[in-house]
Order: C-alpha cells, then structure tokens, then sequence
C-alpha cells in the first residue's frame, strides 16, 4: 500500500445520488428520516456517515417533498453541490488515515486547501452540522478507528502505532484513544491474542 505525499482529491458519491442532512446527528433523526423515506417509497440507505444514498436515484419533486418533511423536525436537507462538498471532505479523511502507510500531518486547513481550494468557515460550520462533529473531531475518532485496526490486524508495538498516525508522542496518543474508547491498547491487544487462540483451537479441531 503506497503512501500518499499528498491529500488525494477523493470524488462524492459511488454512481448513486448521495445528500446529507444538515442537523441529523441522533439516531432519533435517523429513525425519523428514514421513515419519511419509507412513507414516500423511496429506496435509499443512511451511512454510518449520514449520508442518505439513493441507488435508483431521487427526482427534484421527491427531493423538494423529502426536504419539506424533513423540515417539519427541524432537519435540512443539503442540495446535491453541498453534498459533495461534505462527501470529499469526509472521503479524504478517511482515505489518508485508513489507506496510507505512514500519516502526513493531517490538518482540516489543509484538507479543505487541497479538495476545495479555500478554507471556508461556512464549510466548516456545515460539515459539523451534518457530521455532529468539528472536522478536527472526525479526524481524531478516525485515528483511533485506524489505531484499533493495526492493534488487532498488525504487530506494531504501541509506540509504532503513534508513529505512523503522525501523534508528536506515544503519551498523546494514549491519552487521545483511552479519551474515545475508555479503554487502553492493551485491551485490543488482549482481544487479538483470545481471536488467534480461538482461531488455533478451530484450525486443531478440524
């Protein structure tokens, strides 16, 4: 898997039309959502992001329908160029941190530079709207996301893992995913050696 030097330019959507929500960051909202969907017929799926995806797609009268209902809960629905506005920016995220060797410093002004050429307080402001996190946050719980990975599929050690997710020391690093998982990374570590022994034991009885 090659690093990358730079942010990559990440395109929105997978051949599908793909909205967000602005304010829908409950799953109380989601369950509403998508129930407004059913109503309407509509096939759909909600992301662990918030993104609505339409794989047969969604007419401008059933989007204008869909942002009324989902008005009356105090929800908006984003039109299609704010949505990939917010779709790059959560595609790069997740691009760098997930399918780079090693991290670049990862920083939201730099994200927005490279994929929006500009640095936007109103993009910020809707991306924490949409997400119910600043981008700094997202960028932080994708780290510990990635870190988690590397703890159950890979055999870094602790200060490795810090390394390549470009934190300054191993203690920030501790601090920040103990912070988001109220656990240590000895506790995955734990769980990786009780998968090996179970997979050990399956593999001698067969």
């Amino acid at each position: 898997m090659n690093a990358h030097p730079n942010f990559p330019k990440v395109s929105g959507g997978t051949g599908c039309t793909k909205l967000y929500v602005r304010y829908m960051v409950s799953l109380r909202c989601k369950i509403f959502t998508k129930s407004e969907l059913i109503k309407m017929g509509i096939p759909h799926l909600i992301t662990s992001h918030g993104a609505l995806e339409f794989p047969e797609g969604i007419s401008e009268e059933q989007q204008l329908k869909l942002k009324k209902s989902l008005r009356r809960a105090g929800l908006d629905l984003l039109d299609a160029s704010e949505s990939i506005i917010i779709d790059k920016i959560i595609n790069t995220i997740i691009e760098v941190i997930h399918y780079s060797d090693r991290l670049p410093k990862l920083t939201f002004k730099d994200i927005l530079h490279e994929n929006l050429g500009s640095e936007s307080a109103l993009i910020l402001k809707i991306f924490s709207e949409v997400t119910g996190v600043s981008v700094t946050s997202f960028i932080i719980l994708q780290k510990v996301e990635r870190a988690k990975e590397l703890l159950l599929y890979d055999d870094y050690s602790v200060k490795e893992i810090s390394e390549l997710l470009n934190y300054r020391n191993k203690d920030l690093f501790l601090a920040q995913f103990k912070k988001h998982t109220d656990l240590t990374p000895a506790y995955y570590l734990d769980i990786k050696k009780k998968r090996e022994k179970n997979i050990s034991e399956l593999n001698l009885a067969i």
